[in-house]
């Protein structure tokens, strides 16, 4: 029999006095023992109003949160045995490194012997130990997260909850942190669930994804699955680039639905089924597209109206036929003939690439 989900939410809702609509509504998420799981969602879609209900900093409308079994909804933060990190680090600027990671130790009265060996151990796992002596405004961004990273890991919490952690870092510093992070989760095994608006981050950190949007969650599933086979359109534009096309159901082609697409006829599309005759919006990814000088070859062709260099790859907008759908197309930087505006082009695709997604686009 397999092992219960370490952390469970059934139903959490919170609603806020004077709102128009609730800030989480009935949201449901099942989070196996050491994993780590990425709540993704836009600005005010509720992601960060459920980590805090599950911390307890928020106390719930509706729904319960468990951990092992037990449910915590009405258990104070101080006894939830979780470590939380924020998006703002929240360190004490008058305390040195070393005393920031004690504080929580510190509170709960440990022996003096025994919070330096944790502080110490703490400190060596993000790499930190040689700035234990350090005040909070002499760090970089990068160390001041690890910091908080190691003050919520040192009173050894069964759950580790990051609220936006990488949000305040430069690019090539979140990059570096995504992979610090991932290591420290790997090596210590802790449960963790972290909210992000990143995809990237999301996609790249997390072995489970819970895409957010207007309080509920949309789809939950492996990074792969969230990406290659979204649930309907608001995930599929959300994460990655998207090309949404509406067409018309023509029936089956083996385990594909045939749709009928304007401007480019018949194409199979994986998922489904759909009824013939019935609307059907197929998914094409603008990076799983080719493009090639426009030839007499049967393919969609389409008209060029804006090439971007965006460094390692050339943002494309197509134009299908004289008045079809435009297509965004994106291709690694040197792999084809550079196409400026009004080249007629000719456009294909692997088999497995059209995808069709439920509801409508």
């Amino acid at each position: 029999m397999a092992d219960a989900p370490h952390l469970v939410l059934r139903g959490l809702a919170k609603t806020y006095p004077g709102a128009d609509g609730a800030a989480v509504r009935g949201v449901d998420l099942a989070v196996e023992r050491g994993l780590m799981l990425a709540v993704l969602g836009p600005s005010g879609c509720g992601k960060s109003t459920t980590l805090r209900l599950i911390a307890g900093l928020v106390t719930p409308t509706a729904g319960h949160v468990e951990v092992d079994g037990h449910d915590l909804t009405g258990v104070p933060v101080h006894r939830r045995d979780m470590g939380v990190v924020f998006q703002s680090y929240a360190l004490f600027p008058h305390l040195d490194v070393a005393r920031n990671v004690a504080f929580g130790l510190e509170m709960r009265k440990l022996a003096k012997a025994e919070v330096r060996r944790r502080v110490g151990e703490a400190l060596d796992l993000v790499r930190l130990g040689h700035l234990s002596g350090r005040r909070i405004a002499q760090l970089s961004g990068g160390q001041q997260q690890r910091v908080a990273l190691a003050r919520a890991l040192v009173v050894e919490p069964s759950v580790l909850l990051l609220d936006e952690p990488l949000s305040n870092l430069d690019a090539q510093l979140r990059t570096a942190m995504r992979d610090e992070i991932g290591r420290i989760q790997r090596e210590t095994g802790i449960t963790t669930v972290f909210v992000t608006h990143d995809q990237q981050e999301a996609l790249s950190m997390a072995d489970a994804v819970a895409v957010m949007n207007e309080g509920r969650i949309e789809q939950t599933g492996t990074p792969e699955d969230i990406y290659e086979r979204p649930a309907g359109p608001f995930v599929a534009r959300f994460v990655g680039r998207a090309n949404l096309i509406e067409g018309t159901s023509r029936g089956r082609d083996g385990e594909r639905t045939v749709v009928e697409l304007p401007g480019l006829g018949k194409i199979p599309a994986a998922g489904g089924p759909v009824e013939s005759g019935r609307p059907a919006t197929v998914l094409l990814r603008p990076h799983r597209i080719a493009l090639a000088p426009s030839a007499d070859t049967g393919a969609p062709h389409g008209t060029v109206l804006s090439a971007a260099y965006a460094g390692e790859t050339v943002a494309y907008r197509v134009r299908i036929g004289g008045d079809g759908p435009v297509l965004d197309v994106e291709r690694p930087t040197g792999t084809h003939q550079a196409l400026g505006p009004g080249a007629e082009v000719a456009l294909s695709w692997a088999p497995e690439a059209p995808r069709i997604v439920v509801g409508s686009a």
